[in-house]
């Protein structure tokens, strides 16, 4: 198996894990319901109003803490998806204009112009944040950090690739 088909496989594990994972909200999280129910407080209800419930709150103790989504941790990981995806765009438009030909077939779909090339790898970048958003819309912090470590190492293999057979 070449190593765009690997990339593509990898995408592709990536999208289904995403699918499966981000419906599950609190089922699928880091912590199960149980465990995260038992390291609770309460937190007691405004007297005034009786249309307000108890509600619990998670400890930041335990795992990683809540953060923004466009932290700085976030920022250099997406700048590096960009950066790995434009290098990727660059390798495989030289090998392609030099008579290489596109494994991925997603990318084939594309590699007709170089303003397809660009949007499919641009599409790849938007799709990673993406994912990576509803990972923490869901409170996935880990799996929200992994995708792009996930998506940089994909690009990079399919980098070394394309250099490698020029």
């Amino acid at each position: 198996m070449s190593i765009n088909a690997l990339r593509a496989r990898s995408m592709q594990c990536m999208l289904v894990l995403a699918l499966v994972l981000v419906p599950g909200g609190k089922v699928l999280a880091q912590e199960s319901p149980f465990s995260a129910a038992m390291k609770t407080t309460m937190v007691q209800p405004a007297a005034a109003s009786p249309f307000v419930h108890a509600a619990y709150v998670r400890p930041t103790e335990f795992g990683e803490r809540p953060h923004r989504f466009l932290d700085r941790k976030n920022g250099i990981l997406f700048a590096a998806v960009g950066a790995s995806a434009a290098a990727d765009f660059c390798v495989t438009r030289s090998n392609l204009a030099h008579g290489g030909r596109e494994l991925n077939p997603v990318t084939r779909v594309f590699s007709g112009s170089t303003a397809g090339l660009a949007f499919n790898f641009a599409g790849e970048t938007a799709g990673s944040i993406g994912i990576s958003y509803l990972f923490h819309k869901t409170g996935h912090h880990k799996l929200e950090r992994i995708t792009s470590f996930v998506n940089i190492g994909a690009s990079a293999s399919a980098v070394g690739f394309g250099l490698a057979h020029r």
